[in-house]
């Protein structure tokens, strides 16, 4: 082949390919199981980790506290090793899953017990009241609470099964 560009045809050794039947199920290599689990699962006990983004969940837990419609963050099937938890505001969507469908977690759970309150109104009302100094004392109270709840995060949560709770490790992004 005088032409670098052309490319080599090299035969299919058809004899030589092994076809996967149920022998040989049994006695995966470690490989050919790595393998497989790229194709995710239907049961949550895969997980082994979540990643999610810090601001996604501050905003969630701001948004539950102010809001109506709940907000989560969404875990979504087919479920792998390390998977992604989103934010995700619930009710009156149409379920694209069949079963299983995607895990639902409360912000709460990723954080700890002893997490500063998210400031009240009340709890930042000036006296004598003006409506001015309010709104600017109640959003730097809140800026101070985006700021303080991230230091006190879970490093694991835990996932509901069919088995029960399910304990996965949390890594934070951002």
């Amino acid at each position: 082949m005088s032409n670098d560009r052309e490319r080599r045809i090299v035969p299919f050794d058809l004899p030589r390919v092994q076809r996967r039947t149920a022998a040989h199920v049994g006695n995966e290599s470690p490989t050919r199981r790595r393998l497989n689990d790229a194709r995710g699962s239907s049961d949550p006990s895969a997980v082994r980790s979540l990643a999610v983004t810090t601001d996604d969940l501050v905003t969630a837990l701001e948004a539950n506290r102010r809001g109506d419609d709940p907000v989560v963050l969404r875990v979504t099937p087919p479920f792998y090793g390390r998977m992604r938890a989103r934010i995700h505001r619930t009710g009156g969507e149409a379920s694209d899953y069949a079963d299983p469908e995607p895990i639902h977690l409360d912000p709460r759970v990723f954080v700890a017990d002893d997490a500063p309150a998210y400031p009240e109104p009340d709890e930042t009302r000036p006296e004598p009241y003006e409506v001015e100094a309010h709104h600017e004392r109640h959003t730097k109270a809140v800026r101070a609470w985006r700021s303080a709840v991230r230091d006190h995060l879970r490093d694991a949560v835990a996932l509901p099964t069919d088995d029960g709770p399910h304990e996965v490790e949390v890594k934070y992004l951002g």
